[in-house]
């Protein structure tokens, strides 16, 4: 009886063996093979680009300044607004500068009369030394007095321009048009732009920016080195990016060259145009640049979308002649056309890789493989 329950134990242990070796065969547990999609590896002509970051600068900007001593009466404009070149932005008081100015007048009017004066003078004398009625030497000391009364007339009219300058720097005008700021100084405050202008405020002109970025002295050497891919089109639309999508999309028109290389950090500062569309962008925004700096014209390509990452790096799932999976390392470049990656190494033209349900395939297994694209 014993020997015939070890014999029952025995075929049934030998049945749950075959059985689980039937599934493993099958990779699924009805035996099926499971269909994936597969796409195969391409080759194109790419445009290499390499990125940096960046920053916008307006290219038109300007601090609005008080040049004279006084108060500060009035602010007349509201921060953030657009404001127009020659329009007035702030009043200084006056009043110690309409009293200049009305002194240098009088003292430019007292300096005619006595021009006047010493010019009648001269004629007088010249005339009565024709009848040896004065020395030569009067009329040397007339003239002399006309010289100098005309120099005064001279000195009158600078001081007067002076306090007309002046007077006008109570009005404070916007330098530029663009967008101003707010100002730290208000109504009531007492400025002492005499000795050093006072800043009271900055405007922007924010129609035109520029992306500030720069790159190392090798990469420029391969940039102007491969002049077929960093063609006056290419530089005339450098890619732009920011942290967050904007409602529009933006691009560089490269327009400035530093002269020489920064022999402390070996960078060269490279400037791009940016149009600014609906006032979308701002001074001082972060910018990722990406540089156009060769070609290459047999690139492998795949979905970008069938590439995993774990902790050794990027990986996709080939599959091969028999139809298995297999774990495969990449190294890739650069998006291509938003859904495409170059593959530097680690998958051929031609290979077949899958491009969906990632976490569903396993190493190492059979599978049915439905091309798409």
């Amino acid at each position: 009886m014993k020997t015939f329950i070890r014999t029952l134990a025995a075929m049934g242990a030998v049945a749950v063996m075959i059985s689980c070796t039937h599934k493993k065969s099958g990779d699924s547990g009805d035996g099926k093979v499971p269909s994936v999609e597969v796409a195969e590896a391409f080759t194109d002509s790419v445009v290499l680009h390499k990125t940096y970051p960046g920053y916008l600068s307006a290219q038109g900007a300007a601090a609005v300044v008080a040049q004279v001593n006084g108060q500060l009466l009035k602010k007349h404009y509201d921060a953030g607004t657009y404001v127009k070149k020659g329009q007035v932005l702030f009043t200084i008081d006056p009043t110690l500068y309409q009293d200049a100015v009305a002194k240098a007048e009088a003292s430019l009017a007292s300096a005619i009369s006595a021009r006047d004066y010493a010019d009648s003078h001269y004629k007088a004398v010249k005339k009565a030394l024709e009848a040896d009625a004065v020395s030569k030497m009067e009329v040397l000391s007339a003239e002399s007095a006309l010289n100098q009364a005309e120099a005064d007339i001279k000195d009158c009219k600078a001081a007067l321009n002076t306090a007309r300058t002046n007077l006008g720097y109570c009005t404070v005008t916007a330098p530029i048009s663009g967008y101003i700021s707010d100002s730290s100084l208000a109504a009531g405050n007492y400025l002492s732009g005499g000795a050093s202008p006072v800043h009271l405020a900055d405007i922007y002109d924010n129609s035109v920016f520029n992306a500030v970025f720069e790159i190392e002295d090798a990469q420029y050497e391969k940039m102007v080195g491969r002049g077929n891919a960093t063609s006056e089109k290419l530089l005339r639309a450098i890619p732009l990016q920011f942290r967050e999508n904007l409602l529009h999309s933006y691009s560089a028109d490269l327009s400035y060259e530093a002269p020489s290389v920064n022999k402390g950090t070996g960078t060269i500062q490279l400037k791009g145009a940016v149009r600014n569309i609906d006032n979308e962008l701002k001074d001082g925004m972060y910018v990722t640049v990406s540089l156009p700096y060769g070609d290459e014209p047999k690139a492998i390509l795949i979905n970008d979308a069938s590439i995993g990452t774990d902790q050794l790096g990027k990986y996709i799932y080939v599959v091969n002649d028999s139809d298995k999976v297999v774990y495969t390392p990449i190294e890739v470049g650069e998006t291509f056309h938003d859904s495409l990656r170059v593959v530097t190494k680690g998958i051929l033209p031609g290979q077949r890789y899958v491009t969906k349900a990632l976490l569903t395939v396993r190493d190492g297994e059979t599978v049915k493989p439905v091309p798409t694209r």
